[in-house]
């Protein structure tokens, strides 16, 4: 059942970028007050990952390799935090300190810079799908106990319940 008080032009992208990021951070329990979750991207997948998360309590630090999207993610959108990848530095100061990181990157990165954000067992859910295959390093699991899956897009009565959110 679509709402009255929003245009189906609005809210069209809820049906695809929204439930493709609503479904995992549900499915995991990351917008509970506490969580402090990364967003890899800040793309339309990005944008509404920090969206949910921020209206539902969680901490969103978003991740990019630029500083060009720092203002948006923390004025706009309303990001806790926002750690660029480029900077060695900052990735350093922020090892260990996630729960989650939800990555929205369709294109090839690194990954274990990524799971070393991740706190003791820390999760990184795909949603962005690279054509090439994923490297990783096997220590960057298991020293921590991380765990690393993906997540599609959701079902019906799922989609019902991000639009009533």
């Amino acid at each position: 059942k679509w709402p009255e008080n929003l245009d189906q032009e609005s809210g069209a992208p809820l049906l695809c970028a929204g439930i493709t990021t609503y479904s995992p951070i549900v499915y995991h329990g990351m917008g509970k007050p506490g969580m402090k979750v990364g967003v890899v991207g800040l793309g339309g997948l990005g944008h509404m990952a920090v969206k949910f998360l921020v209206a539902m309590g969680a901490e969103a630090v978003v991740i990019s390799r630029s500083d060009n999207k720092k203002k948006e993610a923390m004025e706009q959108l309303k990001a806790t935090d926002f750690i660029n990848s480029s900077d060695g530095a900052a990735m350093r100061a922020n090892m260990c300190s996630l729960d989650f990181i939800i990555d929205t990157v369709s294109g090839d990165h690194a990954i274990d810079p990524l799971l070393n954000l991740l706190k003791l067992d820390g999760t990184l859910v795909f949603v962005g799908a690279s054509p090439e295959p994923l490297k990783l390093s096997a220590f960057s699991l298991i020293s921590r106990r991380r765990k690393v899956t993906g997540s599609s897009i959701g079902g019906i009565k799922e989609t019902q319940e991000m639009i009533d959110f």
